[in-house]
């Protein structure tokens, strides 16, 4: 059993976008190109795909990705994550996103030295540099204490700049350091298992925020630093703007 193994939750349907990870951009499915990337970037670490579905492994496995079959009824890619933690057996989880085809080496080395001290959960964020990504509610927000922790995360512009009446503009983020959540994690496997059997929090059913689930169960999440770019594949529109950022060939 591996000590760290990086385990990708998959799930075939998608509401803003049907069957997303099947998508094909220059002829591979969305999915073969996240595959292909954290090959790429962290050749050293076990893979596996947790997928609900088999035309999702159809999509994988005759180019070598390992699949794990897990059941789809799960509410989160959490609890897809726990499922096939229970067959692959690692003492350290990274989770990383079936649409982030950009994960860099950076940011899942930082994430691997994170998870082995003692908070059980880590992620990671980056600076706000444009007063809109700020203001947006589909861009979370983290807010962190002096040794790196997170204190809270919400859609809301936090924190909320009184002097400004909350008004900011890209000037203001350059001195002052905001920070958007990004959706990388990493898991302590028990910690994981335990995750998953808690109920949903108030603050995390208010804001939609799973990860408030643990702050309000009392569990740190240590918060690791990147510049590196996150292209999260959410609409067509995502997946036409990742295609731009491959340039030609």
């Amino acid at each position: 059993m591996p000590e760290l193994a990086i385990i990708v939750p998959c799930r075939l349907e998608s509401t803003r976008f049907p069957r997303k990870l099947l998508h094909p951009i220059r002829g591979r499915p969305l999915l073969r190109w996240v595959a292909e990337r954290i090959t790429a970037q962290m050749p050293e670490l076990p893979l596996y795909f947790a997928v609900d579905d088999p035309l999702l492994a159809d999509a994988l496995e005759p180019h070598g990705f390992r699949t794990i079959a897990t059941a789809v009824h799960h509410q989160s890619g959490t609890d897809r994550l726990a499922e096939a933690n229970r067959k692959v057996g690692a003492k350290y989880v990274l989770n990383v996103q079936a649409d982030e085809p950009l994960v860099s080496r950076a940011q899942l080395q930082s994430l691997a030295e994170l998870i082995r001290g003692d908070a059980p959960l880590a992620t990671l964020a980056t600076r706000f540099r444009r007063a809109e990504d700020f203001a947006n509610p589909n861009q979370v927000k983290v807010v962190l204490n002096q040794h790196g922790r997170a204190l809270y995360f919400s859609r809301a512009s936090i924190p909320y700049v009184r002097d400004r009446s909350g008004a900011v503009d890209a000037e203001w983020l350059t001195e002052h350091a905001c920070y958007k959540h990004l959706g990388l994690y990493a898991y302590h496997a028990d910690f994981l298992e335990r995750f998953t059997r808690l109920p949903a929090g108030r603050l995390e059913q208010i804001e939609k925020l799973e990860q408030l689930r643990a702050l309000e169960n009392g569990a740190a999440i240590e918060v690791g630093l990147t510049d590196d770019p996150s292209v999260g594949v959410d609409t067509p529109e995502d997946a036409v703007r990742f295609e731009r950022l491959l340039g030609g060939g």
